[in-house]
């Protein structure tokens, strides 16, 4: 079921207490139907002595995935879907790498990006959290297909250091840490710098404090948002909406 922006906005401006969702108060009956035909089909029925809707998982996360991905979709990990090829040549399109740079891939997975950055004649470091593909990274780097340092840990637990030319990035989305993985990710940059992201379509829609702020960085900065088409991510295995976004330096 696909679901238009207004009801998406509803949900994501509504609050979560464990397993149980209550709506904003704002809403009129029509908005109100649309929006429970949603969460109905997720799960979510509505308990009149909770005065909430109720799920059998918690609520935040259900409705985390719904706001990725613009349906009613089965829940999954939105931690490491690795980029599709054809994303990753769009990510390096917006970057402009040559051969001069020195990039940086944040959460680098299993190097889809770095693999294609080096390519390019650049110089790229790696971080990546989960072991098993900081184990891919390291013998990526051992058959020589990456040339720069990898180091295993937690992207926002790292101190940034401003000594990178391009960052290109697919952050994990879930629970908006996309949007605090970037933020983090421009600390890194060169002021004459350029960061390329892929994130969640909900940077483009959502209201909360979060998002508006980091639209406004974006607009200051001269930087971009552009929707990728549907279905981008899924020979990754999920149908997620996603973005590209584009950041200067400053």
């Amino acid at each position: 079921m696909k679901i238009d922006d207004e009801v998406l906005n509803v949900l994501s401006n509504s609050t979560s207490d464990g397993y149980q969702l209550r709506l904003p108060d704002y809403l009129n009956r029509q908005l109100y139907l649309r929006t429970n035909v949603v969460l109905e089909a997720a799960g979510g029925m509505w308990n009149r002595k909770a005065k909430a809707h109720c799920f059998s998982v918690p609520a935040a996360d259900a409705m985390d995935q719904i706001i990725l991905t613009g349906e009613v979709t089965v829940p999954q990990d939105f931690g490491y879907f690795p980029t599709p090829y054809p994303v990753v040549m769009k990510l390096l399109q917006r970057a402009e790498i040559h051969c001069r740079h020195r990039a940086l891939e944040p959460s680098a997975g299993r190097g889809a990006i770095a693999y294609e950055v080096v390519k390019q004649g650049a110089y790229v470091d790696c971080i990546e959290l989960l072991d098993n593909n900081y184990a891919e990274l390291l013998k990526m780097h051992d058959d020589g297909n990456l040339n720069g340092g990898i180091v295993q840990g937690d992207f926002l637990a790292i101190t940034p250091w401003r000594n990178y030319d391009r960052v290109v990035m697919n952050p994990p989305f879930a629970k908006q840490a996309d949007i605090h993985h970037v933020l983090h990710a421009l600390k890194f940059l060169k002021p004459i710098g350029l960061l390329v992201a892929v994130m969640s379509a909900g940077v483009s829609f959502r209201d909360n404090k979060l998002t508006t702020g980091f639209r406004e960085l974006v607009r200051e900065r001269g930087g971009e948002i552009e929707a990728l088409p549907e279905g981008s991510f899924k020979a990754s295995g999920t149908g997620v909406n996603t973005v590209i976004v584009t950041i200067p330096g400053a």
